[in-house]
């Protein structure tokens, strides 16, 4: 039974499409923990509502980000994580957090990576006249939003669309790509080649279309 801790700095809707997938699914796997760095994310009350520890290490409460880290690592550790998952946490983590989690730390990204790293994906995507968008999970590296890529969801780009309407449309996605490459990694159904190229062992497709 592997252990999952997924970190939220909000609502956590794609914290949220997990917990329910791991029920569902009877995956192999418990969430053992959710942990914010927002002593009022939303997220935090659906997982006490659903019966999952909480944790609160709120940043501003530190005067440096490797002071942060350090307390952050501390409580994720104490619930002993096969696997940490990023789910919309709003924090650049430093080289020696991301070092400590290499090879089990997952995020995903609203770009198809590796365009658009950063902040407003979906305006950036819709300034460039791509045709399509999505989100990318990947295993979390020190170097921002880059790291192997697990799985991607791709939407086309429709006439009349905005950040929202975009945005709207890639989450419901996102919602079925992320529990997926979470179930994979809990069921061992990940590996990394040479290059560095994530392959599903059993063949399922890493591609999600709407």
């Amino acid at each position: 039974m592997k252990s999952v801790v997924i970190l939220v700095s909000g609502r956590g809707s794609n914290m949220e499409a997990i917990v329910k997938a791991c029920a569902a699914e009877a995956w192999p796997a418990r969430i053992a923990a959710v942990v914010s760095n927002r002593p009022s994310a939303e997220g935090l009350t659906f997982a006490q509502e659903h019966g999952i520890a909480t944790a609160v290490v709120d940043h501003q409460a530190f005067e440096s980000r490797e002071a942060f880290d350090a307390e952050l690592q501390r409580t994720i550790d104490g619930y002993a994580p096969d696997l940490l998952v990023l789910a919309g946490f709003m924090r650049i983590l430093t080289p020696g957090f991301t070092a400590h989690y290499a090879g089990r730390m997952l995020n995903i990204h609203p770009s198809l990576l590796p365009a658009f790293t950063g902040l407003h994906t979906h305006r950036r995507a819709l300034e460039a006249g791509c045709k399509l968008a999505g989100a990318t999970v990947h295993f979390v590296t020190a170097e921002l939003d880059h790291g192997a890529i697990v799985a991607q969801a791709v939407v086309p780009v429709l006439p009349g669309d905005d950040e929202a309407s975009l945005s709207a449309r890639i989450l419901k996605l996102e919602h079925r790509m992320y529990p997926s490459a979470v179930r994979w990694f809990v069921e061992g159904q990940l590996a990394i080649d040479a290059g560095g190229v994530v392959r599903h062992t059993g063949g399922e497709s890493q591609a999600f279309f709407s």
